[in-house]
């Protein structure tokens, strides 16, 4: 799947509701948690890809990631690991992982605990596309 592609996907109306209606987290502020984050989490999952002590690792997470149904996106939303989703986040973003939670809260106006959950699952969901 190519970037746009999974931009369109995380960012769908299906991905947003399933997320806000987890999370407890507005459509809007989603949305906006997931477009100021989703930069720098690509970027990471590149990073991952391509580094030397960390590419066989991550090609062995998106194949188990891989593994799930995404055809039904509020299904897998509701189905997502909050704990699995975090642990992705910390690979993806490594020593970031507070700059970009802090800047998604506060583009969003969103505490950075619902910030931190929004991410959480939407992680799962990034490495299955």
């Amino acid at each position: 799947m190519d970037i746009s592609s999974l931009m369109t996907t995380l960012l769908s109306d299906e991905s947003v509701k399933g997320v806000s209606k987890k999370s407890g987290v507005s459509d809007d502020m989603v949305e906006s948690i997931l477009e100021s984050a989703l930069p720098a989490l690509l970027k990471g999952a590149k990073e991952q890809a391509n580094g030397k002590d960390t590419a066989e690792s991550f090609a062995g997470a998106l194949m188990q990631h891989a593994k799930s149904d995404t055809s039904d996106l509020a299904a897998f939303m509701d189905g997502v690991d909050l704990e699995d989703g975090a642990k992705i986040i910390a690979h993806l973003l490594g020593a970031d992982t507070d700059h970009q939670k802090e800047k998604a809260a506060k583009k969003a106006g969103a505490s950075a605990k619902s910030t931190a959950t929004v991410l959480a699952m939407a992680a799962p969901l990034l490495m299955s596309l």
